[in-house]
């Protein structure tokens, strides 16, 4: 009888961890998906840039000119990572890697009315993955 009674103990413990391990393992991939309005990790001083996104914030502080089409066109902010905004607020700007033909997974995105006096930037390594506000 003892026996038992230690075997449903024993089922009874391990049926609550499996339930309690899914609710975790559900709450963490519901985390990773909300979206945020707040989603931008840390900060990154214009010292901090690599020289490509000094060039690339100075660019945009001047209007141009850009080296890619894609330079200044509106970013949908989809990962939501960014503050939520209406759309068209946010743009978004190539930071060039060296060695790589193509775009490359680095940009500068800012937002506001005005591209040359943007209210905000962000620096993406990931390519939109996370964002660290350039503080100056």
């Amino acid at each position: 009888m003892l026996k038992a009674v230690a075997t449903r103990v024993r089922r009874g413990f391990w049926s609550v961890a499996g339930v309690l391990l899914f609710v975790l393992s559900v709450a963490a991939v519901q985390a990773r998906q909300s979206p945020s309005t707040d989603g931008v990790a840390s900060s990154i001083t214009l010292a901090e840039l690599p020289p490509q996104g000094r060039e690339t914030y100075a660019q945009i502080r001047t209007g141009g000119p850009f080296a890619h089409a894609k330079d200044g066109t509106v970013f949908g902010n989809r990962e939501r990572l960014l503050p939520a905004n209406q759309r068209g607020y946010y743009r978004e700007y190539t930071v060039r890697t060296p060695g790589l033909r193509d775009r490359g997974a680095r940009r500068i995105v800012c937002g506001g009315s005005r591209p040359r006096v943007p209210d905000a930037c962000y620096y993406t390594s990931d390519h939109y993955a996370s964002f660290r506000e350039i503080v100056e």
